[in-house]
């Protein structure tokens, strides 16, 4: 958690930001507006502006919304004046701190805005498969792909490999290309000099340059523009990055890991990604699977955001009753983690008992979830389950009597039709060397089995 906190240090702010450093905050402190905005602008980086409310909170403001630079801000002040804590907020602060600060405040406000209170929080095999192979690749330089469904926690594992690598004591900065314009993106990323383009007033620093010495998350990756992949690609490989209207690349030591709820390689087939980009990107790549499919991590992660609201909330901390923990592995949780996290986050204010039931429960649409349409998803489910099972069951029928060189051959051949005829990609589906697969077409062909050929132009047969 990134701090910058603007305005004097008398004694009631400096106690503040004491607070702020007790919690883990890294501060950093400039007297006025303009400077903030220089540093701001300078790549200093800031997760939270914290802004005693006798400077313009409103030009302020104004500057970050010219200049593109998106932080949030909190208005502190002595005296809590009603009329200028509302003046603050109306012009732009997400909330106002009274002074002298509540320690338990500080710390609600900058987890609020902080995604470094997410720990990575896992119990079931599947998970933790996934964890064992992020620790061994940690400390690495590799650029990492980490990809799964929305809500299943990429960028908390993002943040887990920071931590655990060479670089954790370096910045961490995040940028997510869904939620930034494809026209703003790339000075977002790369930074501009002064005039590159109407409201450069002056010369910013980009993502790039920000995160030098630590770790660039591009979280949904999939969603960047084709022409802005290309810039990326060389700056991935060439280590240095070219500022909007800027004369000469500027070097960079950093590390890449990426998000993506998307099948990028259907993306490239689609041919809206990058082949060459995919690959520079995907070095190591950790699958976080959906929630539905880690139960064991359903209910620690229920008890752990039970902890977390109830100390943000100021409520009692109740234990789940055993019909809630019940229910909660029957939901499906097609929002995943984020899903559970808002469920809870819920319960926790809705429950009155000793204990949080199942009513407490609540879908977004305030739907018990004991009401929720389980029948429906749990009958889908069972109806596809059986169907399966009914195709795994005259599968099986169909090879009873063959021998088990008859069925290796039938399989290399319905592989090697579905790629086209690629060697290459048939032999890494089925998991041979390329020369065990060409050894085999060579038996095949000479025992006269008709052996598909590479189609369309371009194909390697290898």
């Amino acid at each position: 958690m990134r701090l910058l906190v603007v305005g004097r240090l008398n004694g009631q702010l400096a106690s503040a930001v004491k607070m702020a450093m007790q919690t883990g905050a890294k501060v950093a402190h400039v007297e006025t507006v303009v400077q903030a905005a220089h540093a701001l602008r300078a790549g200093q980086g800031a997760d939270l502006l914290m802004v005693d409310y006798d400077l313009d909170i409103a030009e302020l403001i104004a500057i970050l919304t010219l200049e593109r630079i998106h932080c949030p801000v909190v208005a502190c002040g002595v005296g809590a004046e009603p009329r200028r804590a509302a003046d603050a907020i109306r012009a732009g602060a997400m909330e106002f701190i009274p002074l002298p600060a509540d320690p338990e405040l500080i710390a609600a406000i900058l987890a609020a805005v902080s995604n470094d209170q997410r720990p990575l929080v896992t119990r079931d095999p599947a998970m933790e498969h996934v964890v064992r192979l992020a620790d061994q690749v940690a400390a690495s330089e590799a650029s990492i792909l980490i990809t799964g469904e929305s809500g299943v926690g990429k960028e908390v594992m993002a943040r887990y490999i920071h931590q655990k690598s060479r670089r954790t004591d370096k910045p961490f900065i995040s940028v997510n290309c869904a939620a930034i314009p494809d026209n703003l993106l790339e000075s977002e990323l790369f930074g501009h000099e002064k005039g590159a383009f109407t409201g450069a007033v002056a010369r910013r620093i980009g993502k790039f340059e920000e995160a030098d010495g630590g770790t660039l998350l591009l979280d949904e990756i999939s969603e960047m523009d084709a022409r802005l992949q290309a810039k990326l690609l060389r700056a991935i490989q060439e280590r240095e990055i070219d500022r909007v209207g800027g004369q000469k690349p500027v070097k960079v030591n950093i590390r890449i890991l990426a998000t993506s709820n998307r099948d990028l390689a259907l993306a490239v087939k689609d041919g809206i990604f990058r082949e060459d980009l995919l690959y520079r990107l995907n070095v190591v790549n950790l699958r976080l699977p959906p929630l539905r499919e880690r139960p064991g991590d359903i209910v620690a992660l229920a008890e752990h955001f039970v902890k977390k609201y109830a100390a943000a909330n100021g409520v009692p901390e109740r234990p789940l009753a055993e019909a809630t923990r019940r229910s909660l592995l029957r939901h499906p949780w097609p929002g995943n983690v984020r899903e559970l996290e808002n469920a809870m986050h819920r319960a926790v204010l809705l429950s009155v008992g000793p204990e949080i039931d199942e009513g407490a429960i609540r879908l977004p649409d305030g739907q018990p979830l004991s009401e929720a349409p389980m029948g429906l998803a749990a009958q889908a489910a069972q109806r596809a389950a059986s169907a399966v099972s009914a195709v795994d069951e005259a599968s099986t029928r169909a090879l009873v009597g063959q021998t088990v060189a008859q069925v290796e051959q039938q399989l290399i051949l319905d592989t090697l039709s579905h790629c086209l005829g690629n060697r290459t990609h048939a032999a890494n589906i089925l998991g041979i060397s390329i020369r065990t697969l060409r050894n085999k077409l060579k038996e095949y062909t000479e025992s006269g089995v008709n052996v598909p050929a590479p189609q369309g132009a371009g194909i390697y047969a290898a």
